[in-house]
């Protein structure tokens, strides 16, 4: 290690290896194809390879990086690779991968404006500019998070507050002057909802799931009665969360029509659009957020459909203040005389934050609106042509509708009818095509029936993965 002042490394030293990294990431970003999308190792695998200890004294950054090929990329699963069609697909765009590298050499702590009033400035600014593009109303403000999961717990929190049960300084222990709290959802929604409601100590009895229709959506009708119902039965509820874009099938809820019960019961809605949000900024498809002017607080990630380098998740509210009144906790050490500025620090739970406003800021200029709005036409396009071609084949069937980019559908071939063996069968499908390395898909189930998901949302992903995946699928099928 060189005794030159330059943190951890000598300059030229940190230009050499610097420049090595930037032209490693330039060629993976171009040719992802070439690694197996899904890793093969086995459990234990690359932990196996590392030594039990620290090293007592310093490593040469030429064995560091060594290392790095030779142990830790054999266990990476390409979530940057064009075939990677599990879960909902995502992608580190180039622009967002060097606003990344900015952001990490900077090293700013965002919790007050005077920390750094770039973070702040900028912050609020790309928050305004993603509110735009998505046509939410001026009147609601955003704030970067990490994920989805916590943005969606500090939204329950403000609902929670808004409550004015003294919740915040009382707490819920051993009172006997506060009802058990009720929190609404889908029986499609995702974990998170519950996961917030553990943590807020509503706990997963206080939430209730509401029965979906056919098309996998919350039914307005069946959440009206059970709030009646559970009113006469003693219970406060306080929040209703919907989604736009749900997990297993990316169903859109009917948000006006659960918007009225919410305003006549007021009650707190949440949008829970971390997916499927994103779409709005397509002009043919901003209904799907038909109704969400009317939410207390919404979320998309960013990270998920707008080719940001994980992690990036805004939430957006139009009750800041009640925000504030939920989380902000002021110690002598960090009160200031700067006026009128956010502290983004009030505004949810952490008081560490990084930098990711500048990442979203390199994306939008770079591809501007139009650019965005392209690239998800595009992958909307390619799953309703896959879809075409499910729908096509006798031997396979479409379980839920196709709104975005998944593709929910099995193989179902004419004759067998037991569930437990077409289980067993589309399971065979996913690990085979798994193994191959070329893609990788996942699953979920829909009326007790197993269900392979194709999730179409990374950047660099076109119609020949698409066509590719597909014959795959038909190979492994035809196998069985």
């Amino acid at each position: 290690m060189s005794n030159q002042p330059f943190i951890g490394m000598d300059p030229e030293e940190f230009r050499k290896h610097g420049k090595e990294v930037v032209d490693w990431i330039a060629d993976y970003l171009k040719n992802a194809e070439k690694y197996p999308v899904f890793s093969r190792v086995k459990p234990g695998e690359i932990k196996n390879q590392l030594p039990a200890t620290p090293p007592a004294t310093s490593e040469k950054m030429e064995l560091i990086l060594a290392d790095f090929h030779r142990i830790i990329l054999p266990g990476i699963t390409h979530w940057n690779h064009p075939g990677f069609f599990a879960y909902f697909a995502n992608s580190a765009s180039a622009p967002g991968i060097l606003g990344e590298m900015l952001a990490t050499a900077l090293n700013v702590n965002g919790m007050l404006w005077r920390t750094s009033p770039s973070a702040t400035e900028l912050e609020e600014v790309v928050t305004d500019w993603l509110r735009q593009m998505l046509g939410l109303p001026s009147e609601f403000q955003g704030v970067i998070i990490d994920t989805a999961s916590v943005s969606t717990l500090v939204a329950l929190t403000a609902a929670r507050e808004a409550m004015h049960k003294r919740v915040r300084e009382e707490g819920l222990s051993g009172r006997t002057d506060l009802p058990h709290l009720r929190l609404y959802c889908s029986d499609h929604t995702h974990s998170s909802i519950e996961k917030a409601a553990i943590i807020l100590g509503v706990g997963q009895e206080g939430v209730r799931k509401i029965p979906s229709d056919a098309q996998f959506r919350m039914k307005p009708d069946q959440l009206a009665a059970a709030i009646a119902e559970d009113k006469k039965n003693g219970w406060l509820p306080f929040a209703v969360v919907v989604t736009v874009g749900t997990t297993s099938t990316t169903s859109i809820d009917p948000v006006p029509a659960i918007a009225d019960i919410c305003q006549m019961e007021k009650l707190w809605l949440h949008v829970d659009g971390a997916y499927g949000g994103m779409a709005a900024i397509v002009p043919e498809m901003r209904s799907v957020l038909d109704g969400c002017d009317r939410a207390d607080s919404l979320v998309t990630n960013p990270h998920k459909w707008l080719f940001t380098p994980m992690d990036c998740s805004v939430l957006f509210t139009r009750h800041v203040d009640t925000l504030k009144q939920a989380f902000s906790l002021v110690p002598e050490y960090l009160k200031t005389t700067d006026g009128k500025v956010n502290n983004y620090m009030d505004w949810g739970v952490q008081l560490g934050r990084r930098f990711r406003a500048l990442k979203l800021w390199f994306i939008i200029r770079s591809f501007g609106v139009e650019g965005m709005i392209g690239i998800l036409r595009e992958h909307c396009r390619l799953a309703r042509e896959f879809a075409l071609w499910v729908d096509a084949d006798n031997n396979f069937e479409r379980l839920a509708p196709v709104p975005f980019s998944v593709v929910c559908f099995r193989y179902h071939p004419k004759g067998i009818l037991d569930e437990g063996k077409l289980e067993h069968m589309n399971a065979q499908i996913i690990d085979r095509i798994n193994t191959t390395g070329e893609a990788f898909l996942s699953h979920t189930k829909l009326n007790g029936r197993y269900t392979i998901r194709l999730a179409i949302g990374n950047i660099a992903t076109a119609e020949k993965h698409v066509a590719r995946v597909w014959k795959l699928v038909q190979q492994e099928s035809a196998k069985l």
